[in-house]
């Protein structure tokens, strides 16, 4: 589709700006206390990300890319993975590198990257 960085940052956009109202549709899904974490991360490997990946076999990732497409992973799977009680007794969201452990490098970025 596009043969320049910018080109590329914008198809990215555009994905990502796709992904939030498929992520927004199933919200109730994500949130749900009656569906397991598993069948959670399934869905959203099944219903959101290809719908921001579509097509990116053409990108060329730069930095900028990788992190808005961290990001936009990242907000989804706080709401799957909700808050986490910590020792103190107070509940507290997830850190990013909670996240990113948790996810044990199946991130959005080791998908695109695998299917070149």
């Amino acid at each position: 589709m596009g043969n320049t960085d910018n080109s590329f940052e914008e198809e990215i956009k555009e994905r990502i700006a796709a992904g939030n109202p498929a992520y927004h549709v199933h919200k109730k899904l994500f949130t749900s206390k009656l569906i397991s974490r598993n069948v959670e991360l399934q869905l959203y490997n099944t219903l959101i990300r290809p719908t921001v990946t579509c097509a990116s076999e053409t990108w060329v990732l730069n930095e900028n890319m990788i992190n808005k497409l961290m990001i936009f992973e990242r907000k989804i799977m706080k709401k799957i993975f909700g808050p986490t009680r910590s020792d103190d007794g107070y509940w507290r969201i997830k850190s990013n590198q909670e996240i990113n452990d948790t996810l044990k490098g199946q991130s959005i970025i080791g998908f695109v990257k695998n299917k070149d």
